[in-house]
């Protein structure tokens, strides 16, 4: 089945990354836009451009039947998600399917079931991945999360099972806070996901958050194209990323990759797709959760493998069949640094008009953006603008290539986290790979 017209459901950076690899496979990219993204440049290289609906998401981009009427409207026989948004809304899949028209991504069924993180975690242990102990499954008060604590021990985290991005997440250290921190979790998850499901993990100090990135067909067949270190985060959101992972040792890389394939195979997944671990000091991985889209490092292993991971998201919802893990042959160091539109200091949103743009080049330079001089940052979304990305013969070369591509990104008119990023190449733990989850919580948002 060759797909034609593909509408992209998605707005920014994601969107033009997907136009591009598009157009260059011959295909027609429709694209979809709120009022506030009317005067976006990247609408004007879509073969077509719709508008759905008002400034908020709730308005446009997570507003499913003006989407599904603009790919009807535009002919459109597919429909990419990119990330965030609807990428993981299981309605969402439904609806295109009854439509007609081809999500690209994993089944509806698969999707749910890695939706809920706690039958995730069950369907994990079934398929012999390493899980960190916790509940078998939903806490149903704090009487039962007091026994599950002590049976596992403190510190404990509780964790929303329909959570993402730290929402619905408590650390307990011990049983005197446990239930104020169990009623928090639980209206947190409410107020964000509409679902106060919670479940309990015993909380790994110090840990390496390390994901492995994965290619599955229809036909059977599963590939994965390296690991991303992405354990510099804020409050539980990722900041920069690198591949390969320099902190594991090969007999635990080779582990960590078969175990990521043998997790996919188990589910009958489909699609792009990526396994997310937590990796304790003494190198021991457990399941975390997957992200059943494309993740917004995905550059980093791009750049390390040669590979378009969109475009093979593309080839996979058309039925073709995947290339051999031979044919994966990872090269070099990759670094992804998000650039927000945020005080580098406070991380708090910095929205308005650019009047500087500068970008940095050279080789191997890559700089993923939907920004330019003149363009006004809306305060309705993400505070994303660019993903900067570099490719070094190891480590040590793609940070001083990094380092230098920040000297030369100039942004006017907004804050950006540009500064924090120059800082942090210069830093002699990154630079000495010495960081955890934590690490710039504890050392720049005290």
């Amino acid at each position: 089945m060759k797909l034609e017209r593909i509408l992209i459901a998605n707005r920014g950076e994601i969107a033009l990354r997907a136009i591009r690899t598009i157009k260059e496979m011959g295909k027609k990219a429709i694209a979809v836009y709120s009022t506030a993204d009317k005067e976006a440049h990247y609408l004007q290289l879509a073969d077509a451009a719709i508008c759905i609906g008002g400034e908020r998401s709730s308005e446009s981009y997570l507003n499913i039947p003006a989407i599904i009427s603009a790919a009807e409207i535009a002919g459109a026989d597919a429909i990419f998600p990119g990330y965030g948004f609807l990428s993981e809304n299981q309605q969402f899949v439904e609806i295109c399917n009854l439509h007609g028209i081809k999500f690209i991504g994993p089944s509806l069924e698969v999707m749910q079931l890695m939706s809920d993180k706690s039958k995730a975690k069950e369907v994990m242990k079934k398929a012999g991945v390493p899980v960190v102990p916790g509940s078998e499954g939903a806490i149903r008060n704090v009487e039962e999360a007091k026994r599950i604590a002590k049976e596992i021990g403190y510190p404990v985290i509780l964790k929303a099972a329909a959570g993402g991005g730290g929402k619905g997440m408590r650390v307990v250290e011990d049983e005197s806070y446990i239930e104020t921190a169990f009623l928090a979790a639980e209206s947190e998850a409410i107020s964000a996901f509409g679902d106060g499901t919670i479940y309990m993990e015993k909380f790994i100090k110090n840990p390496r958050h390390i994901e492995v990135q994965l290619l599955a067909d229809a036909h059977g067949n599963v590939v994965h194209i390296g690991e991303r270190d992405c354990s510099l985060q804020r409050r539980h959101q990722k900041v920069i990323e690198e591949s390969p992972a320099i902190f594991l040792d090969e007999e635990t890389r080779s582990r960590l990759h078969e175990t990521a394939v043998r997790a996919a195979k188990a589910i009958g997944y489909e699609n792009a797709g990526t396994i997310e671990f937590l990796v304790d000091a003494d190198r021991n991985f457990y399941f975390m959760e997957m992200n059943t889209r494309l993740q917004v490092e995905h550059p980093v292993s791009e750049m390390v493998s040669g590979i378009d991971i969109i475009e093979w998201m593309i080839r996979i919802a058309e039925g073709e069949r995947l290339f051999d893990q031979s044919a994966v042959q990872l090269k070099g160091h990759a670094i992804e640094c998000r650039i927000n539109a945020e005080d580098p200091t406070k991380f708090i949103p910095s929205p308005g008009k650019i009047k500087t743009w500068i970008a940095p080049g050279g080789k191997d330079v890559r700089l993923d953006t939907h920004a330019y001089c003149g363009y006004i940052v809306p305060p309705y979304y993400d505070s994303m603008i660019a993903k900067l990305i570099v490719w070094g013969e190891d480590r040590q070369r793609a940070i001083a290539k990094m380092k230098r591509a920040l000297e030369e990104f100039e942004v006017g008119g907004i804050k950006t986290t540009i500064e924090f990023h120059r800082k942090m190449m210069d830093n002699p733990d990154f630079i000495a790979n010495n960081f955890d989850t934590k690490y710039i919580d504890e050392h720049y948002l005290k």
